[in-house]
């Protein structure tokens, strides 16, 4: 037994510490979807898939919380909530003993540019799946016993959320970085929002928005196509309106930006109570169709994508300041941002936001090496495979490149179009829109343990958890209102 030890160690340290040599990934052979446009405007996609008799209905709309009334952030959100809570043919009860009869899920979300109802039945309850589908999109009750019940769920929601250190970074960084546009306000609402929300603001909002030519309907799974098409037209058919009329959005003065401002600017949030600190820092980045996307994306995996990253490996690997350490590339259709992101110990916040100041500046001064190139594109295309893995994920992606007006043929072409890009190609994008010297930097936490130390890095302000506002322009409530929120929630 000893020798055989002896002989594993022996082979082990001839081995070194290098990792075994892995083969490039091959690109995966995507479902060709077929799409046919109703007279309406609704536009049915679907992907016959037979491995499985699993039908999944995936509604979305191109209206999501960007669409947000000014003055009531969070109505899109509080809408697709009150979809399953029972429409003007059906009650909630209804509604929901008929999902679980077919052995159905159900589901509801909200992105910031988009809306998605999603329905997955045995193959067998196809047509109810698609009978139900449609009455709860276009049929909702808003019924006042419904809407209560709603709101009380959702403030009670609101309530955790706003105690949560990591929703309260997230929530402040994405307030500063996307501020002037669409996107400049708490996706989830406010609490005086959806206090004041009425069941005629939502069936305003849902009369304005919930148009058939916004539609975007995909059937995938174990269905034949040429009926899947025939039942969409007999649900579907029917639902009237255009946003022709309306006007169009103005694009963000900041869609393109390349930086929030022309300094660095730091907002703590004070939470005496707080035993460690969470750090975001980041920029404005891009829309989802910039040409630059991709190479974005592959900085991104380099930074503080998913499996191996410089900012884990720093902070983590090499300093043990943390847990975990990552970056976020979020793209939306009219702007987007860079995050990094990641917490630590109170004593060792300053350090910790040094270290990744420092890789990302070391993603602007330095090109990142062929290996590491290599091991971004690979993870990236043998990843693919698994966002195709279900009919609900291939649904998804498809639904994702049709919101953001993208060709169907984009996740075919990805991994050619992906090894394409070269070290520089890569370097290039990430020296226009990310800049170390220009970062917004969030932190919540302990104040009073760090806050000297962020002076020297730029125009620094302080706002105690307890006056802080997510729905205010500054940020901040003034301090009598502060102290009688502080009051009530004691």
């Amino acid at each position: 037994m000893l020798l055989a030890l002896a002989a594993v160690g022996a082979r082990l340290a001839a081995a070194g510490d290098f990792p075994p040599v892995v083969p490039p990934p091959e690109p995966v052979a995507l479902p060709r979807p077929l799409v046919r446009t109703l007279p309406n405007g609704v536009r049915v996609l679907v992907v016959e898939r037979r491995s499985l008799p699993v039908v999944t209905l995936r509604l979305v709309v191109k209206a999501g919380a960007e669409t947000d009334p000014p003055e009531l952030p969070g109505t899109a959100q509080f809408v697709a909530s009150m979809l399953d809570e029972g429409t003007t043919r059906r009650s909630a009860f209804d509604v929901a003993e008929a999902i679980d009869g077919a052995g159905g899920a159900f589901d509801t979300g909200v992105d910031w540019d988009s809306t998605f109802v999603e329905l997955s039945v045995l193959s067998d309850h196809t047509s109810l799946a698609f009978d139900l589908l449609a009455d709860l999109v276009l049929h909702p009750a808003f019924a006042s016993a419904a809407v209560e019940r709603v709101r009380r769920q959702t403030l009670s929601a609101l309530d955790v959320l706003h105690q949560d250190p990591g929703y309260v970074a997230d929530a402040v960084f994405d307030r500063l970085v996307f501020a002037g546009t669409p996107y400049g306000h708490p996706l989830d609402g406010t609490v005086e929002a959806v206090k004041r929300l009425a069941p005629g603001d939502l069936a305003r909002f849902h009369a304005r928005e919930y148009l058939p030519d916004r539609a975007l309907l995909a059937v995938v799974g174990d269905v034949e196509p040429e009926a899947a098409f025939r039942q969409a037209a007999e649900c579907f058919g029917g639902w009237t309106g255009t946003d022709a009329s309306a006007p169009a959005a103005e694009p963000s003065k900041r869609s393109e930006a390349t930086n929030v401002g022309p300094v660095r600017q730091v907002l703590i949030v004070d939470k005496p109570d707080a035993v460690q600190t969470e750090i975001r820092l980041g920029s404005a980045g891009i829309p989802r169709a910039s040409p630059d996307y991709l190479a974005l994306s592959v900085a991104n995996q380099i930074l503080g994508g998913p499996a191996s990253n410089r900012l884990f490996s720093d902070l983590r690997g090499e300093h043990g300041l943390t847990y975990s350490a990552s970056s976020d590339l979020d793209c939306r259709a009219q702007a987007g941002s860079w995050e990094a992101k990641t917490s630590t110990r109170t004593p060792e916040t300053t350090r910790a936001v040094r270290r990744a100041l420092d890789e990302i500046r070391r993603m602007q001064e330095q090109s990142m090496s062929p290996p590491e190139l290599q091991m971004a594109l690979n993870y990236l295309i043998g990843h693919q495979a698994l966002d195709f893995e279900t009919s609900a994920g291939i649904a998804d992606q498809f639904l994702d490149l049709m919101t953001y007006n993208l060709s169907l043929d984009t996740w075919s072409r990805l991994p050619v179009a992906l090894r394409g890009l070269s070290p520089d190609d890569v370097w290039n994008a990430t020296r226009k829109y990310l800049d170390a010297d220009r970062a917004v930097i969030v932190l919540v936490g302990n104040a009073a343990a760090f806050a000297k130390d962020f002076h020297k890095l730029g125009p620094m302000r302080v706002i105690p958890i307890g006056s802080l506002d997510l729905g205010s322009p500054g940020l901040e409530r003034p301090p009598a209102e502060a102290a009688k929120a502080g009051s009530r929630s004691r």
